[in-house]
This record gives structure tokens, C-alpha cells and sequence, in this order.
């Protein structure tokens, strides 16, 4: 065996070793260290061993009470802990791939969401994963996820909880809208204050009707103005389709006004000033807080990422 050979051997075998310090490191102990590694605690012992003659320093302090590492012991732990870690998440990811996922998937969704978004998404989620099932509950009602039992919640929201971990799965926006029928008969506004004189379409929410509106970038104009008209609803479908019926300009989520503006069949108003601060600006995925995200989920949503990466305005 040349001498390349002979080297390219001896580092090979170094992976080992330095495994076995990376454990010694995190368990305090050869006894631990060698448990966790299925080998005894002479064969531990006798790679790090190993791997301080091959380096030349001493890379753990042994007493009869206590193991430590050295100086230069724990610096090469810091240098190599990283890369064994990612190795291990590369092995169960590359685990769970050979296996097909399946389980159940309990998800809840806004109404309209889950009816026009979530739910025409999922045909393609089952014909990649057949194995996994899913029952969706559309409900409007914030579901408090880990006492009723859901894995997974898609919301429509600024803040996600704190207490829970989530991923953004796409922008969304609120759009002033109203049909060619109606601008056609009651005029286009050009002003915020002028909505006051147009029959509107609110959200129905506890208190007056008040919709809020801002412009500009560094100076922010903010302003507010109250609304009326002839019905009030709390679902965002009915307004759109009160909307396209003519009966008055609607606030609407994209993902419910998007295909009727696409269409031509609403018009967006006032476009150079922003809805403020009643829908959420993102729609994300939620699930109660883990130290890993269960495969069906991460799977979900991943899958609803690529169904919601252009958003909802072209729709």
C-alpha cells in the first residue's frame, strides 16, 4: 500500500474517532458515550486514544471522577459537531424517504380558504402520497389546535402565535373592489372619505363599520372612514358574491377576489392606498410547537408552498 493509501485510510478511520469524542463531548462520559454508539467503553476509550496520537495533543482529561475535554479537544468539537449533526438529519431524511409516508393529518382552514384554495389542492397531495389521510375542518373560529386534536392549521394572519411553530406559506393582501355594474351606476370613488357616500359591503364584526386606509412609504398617511350599505356578512364569499351582484364595493382577501378580477368581473379601487389592518398579510401553516415538524405535515406544506407560491391576485 502506498503511502497516499495509507493516508487516505487513516482518515477514513478518523470519522470514527472523532464520533466518538463528539459523543464523549455531549454525554460527560464513556460510559454514556459508548451506550449511545453501541460499542463498549474500551473500544471508545481506544479511538480517542487513537485520535490524539494521530493529532498529537491530548484531546480529553481523564480522572477517576471526571472527563473533560482539553482546550484543544473542545475546539475540534466545535469544528466538527456541526457537520455530524447535518449528517444525521441527512440519514433519517434520507430513511423516511425510502419509506411512504402515511397517517392521519387532522388540518383546519378558514371557510373560504379551505373551500377555494386548500381544499382544490389536495387531489394532487393524494396522488403523490396515497398512504396519507387527511380530515379538513373549515371553520372561521381561531381552533385552539392541540386541545381539539389538529395537527395543522392554514390561518390568515400577521402575527402567527409565538407558542407555535409556522410557516409562511405565501403574501396575501385586502382589495377595495366593486363590479362594472356597479361603478357604472354610482361612480367610481377617487378618495378613502368618499366610500362613506357609496353603499358598502363590511365585514360583520362586533361595533360600526369602519374600514381603514394608508399611503406613502416613509411618511405614512393614515385615515379612516365609516361604512354602511345594505348587507353585512361574516364570510368573505358572500360579500364577493354580493359584489359581483351589483350591490355594493366589498373589502375582500385576494384569495377571494382574485379570479373575479382576473376576470374582469370586479374591479380593484383606489389602488394607490393600502386596506390597513383587517386581514392578515400572509397565509401560513401552524402547528403546535414540536422539536420537529411530523412528516405528513411537513409534507402538506411543502405541497400547499408550491400550490400558493404566485399568490392570489391572478388568480
Amino acid at each position: 500500500m502506498n503511502k497516499a493509501n495509507k493516508a487516505q485510510t487513516r482518515d477514513d478511520l478518523l470519522w470514527g474517532q472523532l464520533h466518538a469524542l463528539t459523543a464523549v463531548a455531549q454525554l460527560g462520559s464513556f460510559t454514556q458515550a459508548a451506550q449511545r454508539l453501541g460499542l463498549s467503553k474500551a473500544a471508545v476509550s481506544q479511538r480517542i486514544s487513537e485520535l490524539e496520537r494521530d493529532i498529537g495533543q491530548t484531546l480529553v482529561a481523564r480522572t477517576t471522577r471526571s472527563v473533560r475535554l482539553t482546550e484543544a479537544g473542545q475546539r475540534l468539537v466545535e469544528q466538527t459537531e456541526a457537520s455530524f449533526a447535518q449528517l444525521s438529519r441527512s440519514l433519517v431524511e434520507a430513511r423516511n424517504a425510502a419509506v411512504q409516508p402515511r397517517g392521519l393529518l387532522r388540518v383546519t382552514a378558514p371557510v373560504a380558504l379551505g373551500r377555494q384554495h386548500v381544499a382544490p389542492a389536495l387531489p394532487g397531495f393524494f396522488e403523490r402520497y396515497p398512504e396519507i389521510r387527511i380530515e379538513l375542518d373549515l371553520s372561521d373560529r381561531l381552533v385552539p389546535l392541540a386541545q381539539e386534536g389538529f395537527d395543522l392549521a392554514i390561518r390568515h394572519t400577521s402575527s402567527p402565535p409565538d407558542t407555535h411553530v409556522a410557516f409562511k406559506l405565501c403574501a396575501s393582501r385586502a382589495l377595495l373592489v366593486a363590479s362594472p355594474a356597479y361603478l357604472a351606476q354610482r361612480g367610481r370613488p377617487t378618495h378613502p372619505l368618499e366610500l362613506a357616500e357609496h353603499d358598502c359591503l363590511p365585514y360583520l364584526r362586533s361595533g360600526p363599520a369602519l374600514w381603514h386606509f394608508e399611503r406613502g412609504a416613509r411618511q405614512i398617511e393614515r385615515l379612516r372612514v365609516g361604512v354602511q350599505g345594505p348587507l353585512r356578512a361574516g364570510n368573505s364569499e358572500i360579500l364577493r358574491e354580493a359584489a359581483l351582484a351589483g350591490l355594493g364595493i366589498a373589502l375582500l382577501p385576494d384569495f377571494s377576489a382574485g379570479g373575479a378580477l382576473a376576470s374582469g368581473a370586479l374591479q380593484e379601487l383606489l389602488p394607490g392606498w393600502r386596506p390597513a389592518g383587517f386581514f392578515g398579510d400572509a397565509i401560513y401553516a401552524i402547528h403546535p410547537w414540536a422539536s420537529g415538524t411530523p412528516r405528513p405535515a411537513k409534507l402538506l406544506i411543502e405541497h400547499l408552498k408550491q400550490q400558493f407560491a404566485r399568490g392570489f391576485a391572478a388568480d
